[in-house]
């Protein structure tokens, strides 16, 4: 059974950058797209990006122009590279399939970003 784990979070100032991985305990060609999602304190998780098996990408309007999504199904991994982080980027950032699946729910790694 595949295990999702993320990774790369921290405490980063207003305009900077993070780079964040999920590295998957198995083939993530088999499990299909694959999307980052977030949860802000006292907020409602949400979608952030999905990324295809063939690469192809798509974004929420809110971090569209600053955030990249990309795997190496080689190394059954994906990343979230995010570029002016802004405070209301703050959050624990989750992977997952697209859409969800409750059994791929991991810890996420927390994203602070500082005004």
């Amino acid at each position: 059974q595949v295990q999702l784990v993320e990774s790369g979070g921290g405490l980063v100032q207003f305009g900077g950058s993070l780079r964040l991985s999920c590295a998957a305990s198995g083939s993530i060609v088999s499990i299909g797209d694959m999307g980052w999602y977030r949860q802000a304190p006292g907020k409602q998780r949400e979608w952030v990006a999905r990324v295809t098996v063939g690469g192809s990408t798509n974004y929420a309007a809110s971090v569209k122009g600053r955030f990249t999504i990309s795997r190496d199904n080689a190394k059954n991994t994906v990343y979230l590279q995010m570029n002016s982080l802004k405070p209301a980027d703050t959050a624990v950032y989750y992977c997952n399939v697209v859409p969800a699946i409750l059994r791929f729910w991991g810890q996420g790694t927390q994203v602070t970003v500082s005004s």
